[in-house]
């Protein structure tokens, strides 16, 4: 079976009602696991009771379903999607608003889903992520998340369910905050995305064929290689290349696995899935999606990437990048050619724009492809769909080189309880751990990293692969060192360690992961739970 109907006859017999009971029982190892707080618990409607609220809801429904999707010049993909369209549309509130979005499931096959609020510190009922919070929705059923959304900044959602997120599952969430202190006369919200589903395969088959491991190609300690001199196998944009092992021979398939991509900004190994097109709001670089605007004008870009498997460079032909965000939160300005944003990361830029048509270009960093938009101003031709612009090779901003602003930074405290997040595994037998286990998704309690509520945490990543790895943590932000920015989502390098600290202030279990889908779907997923 794969991962999707494995979790559909997993949680086929459970109530959404009982979500909370299933979350908060101890494990089937001994119950040894502490009392935690359940997603149901009264703590959880304590801490929502204290968010901040306007007293307005906003109702919207999200239909999940099958969806043949136009991405432009003459490309079609078999997909799902929200309300037929990926992006699926924006949803954009204030600060203080409540949402109600009722998802209604109509996918075919059975296949249950749920939505994931990507960023937001919200209510752990709330959050979407089956087993651990609720029951997964079913087929043909519905359900109304609600939540107030509290802090302002740019996130996304998309589905907690298999591999779900490398289909077209996923939009923009804008919460605004109606006392900016930005300034701008215009907003565009740029989504990037890797594309594989509907038209070379499915996400399913992609992890199907991961799950061989690079070992089913004769090649089990690849994990300590230099890939360097394969870069001749890589396939990129459709085009045809040499495989490994072909499918059928005895040896692994590589219809999508990528071999051969390197990164120095990434630390070495790029990324593994070979997608056929990169997208930027859901258009490939032969029809693109575009922007028009005025000379002069200020302009707020919300960059978001909503990939599965691949870090983007992005620049935009041209012009600097004044960064305000990262994640949601501010930053102290600082400029820059172009951004790296890893997998569910966030970033909000500023650009004074010049006159003409200049391609904003999100790299594949590392697989020798990418994506592109127009941003359109006065006359002139659109440049190639393959163009490189110089600042793709100007100063380049990572999160490690922000600073975050000084009415969001933590207040300096030493830390209550320290934890050793080791991110464990590799291709050779795709065994992607946190602390040499796979996360267990029929018993999600068994190793909960514990927290207690009023805690100062800190979590030390500490990546003994030899592959890049977004980590995102679910209903806190946590803050690079001791003044970098506050973020969600950060990028461990290989053999690296990166320490962030958080407030435990969000009681819930809530998941900790890498936000590339299969290696979270692998088992680089843990359970950050709070004792009762």
């Amino acid at each position: 079976m794969n991962s999707i109907n494995r979790r559909s006859v997993l949680l086929a017999g459970i109530g959404v009602a009982g979500a909370g009971a299933l979350a908060a029982c101890s494990s089937g190892s001994g119950g040894s696991t502490p009392s935690l707080v359940g997603p149901d618990d009264s703590v959880v409607a304590a801490a929502e009771k204290k968010r901040r609220t306007t007293g307005r809801t906003r109702q919207v429904t999200l239909t999940a379903a099958r969806a043949v999707l136009d991405l432009g010049g003459g490309v079609t993909a078999d997909s799902w999607a929200f309300s037929g369209r990926t992006p699926g549309r924006e949803l954009r509130l204030s600060v203080g608003d409540t949402l109600a979005a009722e998802l209604s499931n109509q996918l075919p096959d059975g296949t249950t889903t749920s939505v994931h609020w990507h960023g937001i510190a919200l209510r752990a009922d709330m959050d979407g992520v089956p087993p651990a919070t609720q029951a997964a929705v079913r087929a043909g059923r519905n359900f109304t998340y609600r939540f107030v959304t509290d802090a302002p900044g740019t996130y996304f959602f998309h589905p907690h369910v298999g591999v779900q997120l490398d289909r077209g599952l996923h939009a923009p969430l804008i919460v605004e905050d109606p006392r900016e202190p930005l300034r701008y006369d215009d907003e565009w919200v740029v989504v990037l995305d890797d594309w594989v589903d509907g038209v070379t395969g499915t996400p399913d088959e992609v992890y199907a064929e991961l799950k061989q491991g690079m070992g089913g190609m004769g090649m089990d300690g690849m994990d300590g290689m230099d890939m360097s001199g394969m870069s001749n196998m890589t396939t990129n944009g459709g085009s045809s290349g040499a495989s490994a092992s072909p499918s059928g021979s005895g040896g692994m398939s590589t219809k999508f696995t990528l071999m051969g991509a390197r990164s120095k900004l990434l630390g070495g190994d790029a990324g593994d899935v070979k997608y056929p097109y990169h997208l930027v709001n859901g258009r490939v670089p032969a029809d693109p999606a575009v922007y028009t605007g005025k000379p002069g004008k200020r302009v707020r870009l919300r960059i978001i990437n909503a990939g599965g498997d691949t870090a983007y460079r992005v620049a935009l032909g041209g012009h600097r990048l004044t960064v305000t965000h990262t994640d949601g939160y501010p930053v102290r300005h600082q400029q820059a050619d172009a951004l790296l944003v890893g997998m569910g990361e966030r970033y909000d830029v500023l650009v004074t724009l010049a006159d003409g048509v200049f391609p904003l270009v999100a790299l594949a960093e590392g697989k020798d492809a990418g994506g592109m938009a127009l941003v359109r101003t006065g006359s002139g031709g659109a440049p190639v769909p393959t163009v490189r612009p110089e600042e793709l090779g100007g100063v380049i901003m990572t999160a490690s080189r922000l600073k975050a602003a000084d009415d969001v930074r933590l207040p300096t405290k030493k830390a209550d309880r320290v934890h050793r997040i080791e991110l464990t595994g590799g291709m050779g037998g795709y065994d992607w751990g946190i602390n040499g286990k796979r996360f267990d998704m029929s018993d999600p309690t068994a190793n909960p990293i514990l927290v207690r509520q009023g805690e100062r945490v800190r979590l030390d990543f500490v990546n003994r692969t030899t592959m890049w790895h977004p980590m995102h943590l679910h209903g806190h932000t946590y803050q690079l060192g001791t003044g970098g920015p506050r973020k969600d989502t950060t990028i461990v390098l290989p053999k690296k360690t990166v320490s962030v600290h958080f407030d435990a202030d969000n009681p819930g279990q809530w998941m900790l992961h890498c936000h590339n889908a299969y290696h979270g779907e692998a088992g680089m997923m843990a359970l950050v739970a709070y004792q009762a």
